[in-house]
């Protein structure tokens, strides 16, 4: 059993990357809700407390029963975490004059506080809090300051129990790294061994002995998750995983053949179903975005669940799920009742009546890509922009016919083969093109034109919950709108998408 350090999770927006800075100095963490810890056991070394949208002093603010950590490990309150420390144990907490957002810098610094070991006193912290520590109680000795914040963090006399103000996970505090390091090692005695390749190690002797000699069938994507699920798989039992590619006529120019062929080359056992026809039939006249998604996620449930029929013995459905998804599944706020439903294949598990294996399920997305360079899988899949569920169906707005799908396939290809050629690709988080359903006048040699226009859509982001449209040079867009003009048959106007998310989302639909 790993060493581990719990996250109670309060609600804040920084919660996950709490996480993601634990787990980057190779430090396994979870995240759990406040309202359902789990109980202590060897494993755990450390408690880090979140932040929280809420105040301490609301009345049905959340609480906690700090009792059960107090004395008995480390503690880590971070902002609301620190000032529910505070106020539990007889310190006040007060409204902020103003509000305290941005970036400060400690004024004051008891080094003999093993948290600030090799912090420099005017480092630059993050502040983040409507409420600030007014008094501590006389147990707790206050060992950093900042020029508005007298309470910026303190220590609990006689225990490993600390309280912080300001946000040591967000890059803009730039020690803060070297805190959390100071607390999971110095404090807690972490040794810094989840890395990659102790992962890959520990899931497949895991999986050996979950699925033994067990069939077990698995729906590739070609993207990022499902081929990392595939390769920890295969590495465990070989023969016995099953995959299952479908194209659903949806997918990129070229890109059924292109996958099969990269997954043939890491020695999967995997078969291809062409499909395109029964996904066209089922979307036949469908306009409405939700009703697309519906019809796509039914049909890929129908095909799955035929092909792996075909398959004697299979007693397991494996799934690419990654931790965010678990995260959100058992969040603060309750499962979310707006997750698109193409995010999951709701239904297979139930239909087919098959246990579950999730070999990913504790990872980031950016872990995921460590664990698949760790198994050498290419790059060019690693690297991969993400790509939607129902694929170019949410990038044609209305309905869907084969013509359209082949317009914006090949404006597609044209972008994204130029974006690799031009060395911005890497640059951006997800691009693809948009065929809108708008006709428009233009003039093309002689001849005046009536077709479609298509959109262009790149965006910068970390994760997804939020986007910047990615500044790309006039020059290059204007060459791919050349490309795409001269190239793909009934396109005659190419536009590009300065919108940001929020509040406009990264897909159309």
């Amino acid at each position: 059993m790993h060493q581990t350090i719990l996250i109670v999770d309060f609600g804040s927006q920084y919660t996950q990357l709490i996480a993601r800075r634990v787990r980057e100095l190779n430090v396994y963490c979870e995240i759990h809700p406040f309202h359902h810890v789990p109980a202590l056991d060897p494993s755990i070394k450390g408690v880090i407390l979140s932040g929280s949208p809420s105040s301490v002093r609301d009345e049905h603010a959340p609480q906690v029963d700090l009792s059960q950590w107090r004395g008995k490990i480390p503690l880590l309150g971070v902002c609301y975490g620190a000032q529910l420390l505070a106020q539990n144990n007889g310190g006040e907490v007060m409204p902020s004059r103003i509000r305290e957002y941005g970036r400060a810098h400690l004024k004051t610094i008891n080094h003999s506080s093993v948290l600030f070991r090799d912090i420099p006193v005017d480092s630059t912290v993050w502040m983040s809090h409507g409420d600030t520590i007014a008094k501590v109680p006389q147990s707790f000795e206050v060992v950093a300051s900042t020029a508005d914040v007298a309470v910026a963090a303190y220590h609990i006399r006689n225990e490993a129990t600390f309280g912080i103000q300001f946000h040591p996970e967000v890059t803009h505090s730039e020690d803060g790294k070297t805190l959390l390091r100071n607390f999971l090692v110095d404090i807690c005695g972490c040794k810094q061994d989840w890395t990659p390749a102790s992962f890959v190690e520990e899931t497949v002797e895991k999986l050996k002995q979950e699925l033994s000699n067990d069939q077990v069938v698995l729906g590739l994507s070609g993207g990022v998750d499902s081929t990392v699920a595939a390769a920890l798989l295969h590495r465990a039992i070989g023969k016995n995983l099953h995959c299952i590619f479908v194209d659903n006529g949806l997918l990129r120019l070229g890109e059924f053949e292109q996958v099969l062929d990269s997954y043939r080359h890491m020695g999967l056992n995997i078969t291809g179903v062409d499909a395109k026809q029964d996904f066209y039939t089922a979307l036949n006249g469908l306009t409405d975005p939700e009703l697309k998604r519906k019809a796509i996620g039914r049909v890929f449930i129908e095909v799955f669940d035929r092909e792996a029929h075909r398959i004697s013995d299979v007693r397991w459905l494996a799934q690419g799920t990654i931790y965010p998804d678990v995260i959100e599944s058992v969040s603060v706020k309750g499962p979310s009742a707006t997750i698109k439903s193409h995010h999951n294949v709701g239904g297979l598990p139930e239909k087919m009546h098959l246990k579950v294996v999730e070999p990913l399920k504790t990872l980031f997305k950016d872990e995921v890509r460590k664990v698949g360079a760790q198994l050498d899988i290419d790059p060019s899949i690693l690297n991969r922009h993400p790509f939607p569920g129902p694929g170019l169906a949410i990038r044609i707005l209305g309905d869907i016919t084969a013509e359209k799908v082949r317009k914006v396939q090949e404006a597609d290809a044209i972008f994204i083969q130029l974006l690799k050629e031009h060395n911005h690709y890497k640059d951006v988080w997800q691009a693809g093109a948009i065929l809108l359903p708008v006709q428009s006048v233009g003039v093309m040699g002689d001849e005046r034109t009536y077709e479609n226009a298509i959109c262009l859509r790149a965006v910068t982001s970390v994760d997804g919950m939020t986007a910047d449209w990615c500044h790309l040079p006039h020059t290059f867009l204007a060459k791919v709108s050349n490309e795409i003009i001269n190239k793909v048959k009934g396109v005659n106007r190419v536009v590009y998408d300065i919108s940001s998310k929020p509040p406009a989302t990264i897909e159309w639909e």
